[in-house]
């Protein structure tokens, strides 16, 4: 394989990485918690779009309840933007777990 070939399939591959990590950005997950009282709403970027909450949590009683189920979503709710992350990678890498890259 000459270098040339070399540099024109490094490039490609910067190319299709690029796009896939705008894709990521268009793409949605939602976490829950709470039995789904809670639901945070993610990009693929793991940037948070949007909570929603259940009426009948929004109570004083609540708050430290309620804290802790919007932290549970927001976080299962990251792990499925990491998951979808990874597999939309794995299309890019076949597969191959390269190291930084998600």
């Amino acid at each position: 394989m000459d270098m040339s070939s070399l540099m024109k399939q490094a490039q490609q591959f910067q190319e299709n990485l690029a796009q896939v990590q705008e894709e990521l950005g268009t793409k949605e997950v939602s976490g829950s918690a709470g039995g789904g009282m809670v639901t945070a709403t993610l990009n693929g970027k793991g940037v948070v779009l949007g909570i929603t909450i259940e009426q009948a949590l929004v109570q004083p009683e609540n708050t430290q309840m309620l804290q802790d189920l919007v932290v549970s979503a927001v976080n299962d709710g990251l792990n499925k933007a990491k998951e979808l992350g990874k597999s939309e990678m794995g299309k890019l890498t076949g597969g191959m777990n390269i190291p930084g890259l998600f």
